[in-house]
């Protein structure tokens, strides 16, 4: 079975931002501008997302 996955870019930078928010783009896996990653899409995924909507944007969503 494939699993979904979910493509997010870094459009905002951390500076001034609460720690917790620069952590979260690390355990993403981004820490630089336009930087993207491909990750699996999970509940646990989705919710750094949502923690740090303002810093990311969604390129891309497959259902593989």
């Amino acid at each position: 079975m494939a699993k979904k996955t979910v493509t997010v870019k870094q459009v905002a930078s951390p500076a001034r931002r609460p720690k917790v928010q620069e952590d979260t783009l690390i355990g993403l896996g981004l820490n630089k501008l336009n930087r993207q990653r491909t990750l699996e899409d999970t509940p646990a995924v989705r919710g750094m997302i949502n923690k740090i909507r303002h810093l990311v944007e969604i390129v891309d969503e497959k259902k593989a």
